[in-house]
């Protein structure tokens, strides 16, 4: 059964009937899934949840859909890997890899978002869907979309990487290049939805789109065996995944399943594109938008939606903000690769290199669960590291060729000790 209400505007607290709007005809303020937590109680159970399919959708019954799934029967349920070798590197005692760069079809967090926002456009009538991306969102809508039949429109700023570009038009969507950074493709995406009335996953569905980012959560606290991460680290572009995964895990203290932690939540940027941590640091609410420069295209949005709501996740949860370079970002990718196995894209290595900040200055303590959010594939973005990498050797086929090259002191990376 489904347990929606319909819809709420989060600052004004007007109520709407579920349609694809997602601003307060009243206020301006954006919209939000309302759900009838009480009848939940005693129904939403561990083993309600353990019983459904192997998927994201285990979760239906927190997520804003009436009937079957249409989208992302393959998706969601991800790796959450317990880091020990990069628990010996930074020093810490639990450390955990919720890793999203291994989420099919298109290697990231976007499967769940998009595969909630297909299924809640096909329940509303539409026939095309859309979106603004700064490239994973891109490819999520243009799989998804091609996998339910609808008609596809994927719009991206024109210097994108070239993985994602062709990660997207595989798929056969029309795809259009803005001369212009993200948040000018969002703002076109706006009126197009008003003048189609397609359905544009992250603007005019956004209210439905964004509770998928929510099984991000879910998944964390089950994998742990029905507890939360003391601290999760998440990178922050428009605003999405991180208020949600803090309110899946309100919502699983809410309805029982799990006990309260206090658990924190912290927000990671690029330096080159840091309005929401530079806003948290500041001690202010207020988001001064930013011009993007950085090798973090994926989270590279200067005026992010959720903004807002990504300082009061923080703020509630007593959680902070960092932000790192793009050098530290790169060296971060190298690090995760390197001892856990795992590649990811630069959001990832910005995840990864503010939590090494946040670790060093005390924010986080060493002794206490720590959970890292890799939200995308590093073979999508092999242009970050292409100049890091010292190439291969190259000899004849004969193994005296292979003596010298040893004998000369081949570089050779230590590896961690195995544990």
């Amino acid at each position: 059964m489904s347990y929606v209400l319909g819809l709420k505007c989060r600052e004004c607290g007007q109520t709407y009937p579920e349609k694809g709007v997602h601003v307060c005809e009243t206020c301006f303020g954006p919209l939000e899934v309302q759900y009838d937590y009480p009848a939940m109680r005693g129904k939403v159970t561990r083993q309600s949840i353990a019983s459904g399919p192997h998927n994201l959708w285990r979760y239906r019954d927190l997520l804003p859909i009436n009937g079957e799934p249409k989208s992302g029967h393959h998706s969601g349920m991800t790796p959450l890997k317990r880091a020990k070798n990069l628990e010996k590197v930074l020093g810490v005692r639990e450390l955990y890899i919720k890793d999203d760069s291994a989420n099919y079809p298109t290697w990231s967090y976007k499967e769940r978002v998009v595969s909630v926002a297909i299924t809640k456009a096909i329940e509303l009538g539409y026939d095309t869907v859309g979106c603004a991306s700064t490239g994973n969102l891109a490819n999520s809508v243009a799989a998804h979309a091609a996998e339910a039949g609808l008609r596809a429109f994927v719009m991206i700023p024109h210097d994108l990487e070239q993985g994602k570009v062709f990660g997207s038009l595989i798929f056969n969507p029309t795809m259009v290049r803005i001369e212009g950074n993200y948040d000018d493709v969002n703002r076109l995406c706006s009126e197009i939805a008003d003048k189609y009335r397609w359905a544009i996953v992250n603007v005019n569905l956004r209210p439905f789109y964004t509770e998928g980012a929510k099984t991000f959560g879910f998944e964390i606290a089950e994998q742990l065996g029905w507890k939360l991460p003391r601290h999760t680290i998440c990178p922050t572009a428009g605003g999405t995944i991180l208020p949600k995964i803090y309110k899946a895990y309100r919502e699983f203290i809410d309805l029982n399943l799990v006990a309260d932690n206090q658990p924190r939540i912290y927000s990671a940027q690029a330096a080159g594109c840091n309005p929401v941590v530079e806003a948290i640091i500041a001690g202010r609410d207020l988001i001064k938008p930013q011009k993007p420069r950085t090798i973090a295209k994926s989270i590279a949005i200067g005026n992010p939606a959720d903004g807002y709501y990504v300082v009061q996740a923080v703020k509630q949860s007593g959680g902070w903000a960092a932000d790192a370079t793009d050098v530290e970002i790169v060296e971060a990718i190298k690090l995760l690769a390197r001892t856990e196995g795992t590649w990811t894209e630069p959001a990832g290595g910005t995840t990864l290199a503010a939590t090494i900040k946040l670790i060093e200055s005390g924010r986080i303590p060493r002794d206490e669960s720590i959970c890292v959010c890799i939200t995308g594939n590093g073979l999508k973005t092999v242009e970050v590291v292409v100049d890091q990498l010292e190439p291969p050797a190259s000899i004849p086929p004969r193994l005296e060729a292979f003596d010298r090259l040893m004998a000369g002191g081949v570089a050779i990376v230590a590896a961690p000790a195995p544990v």
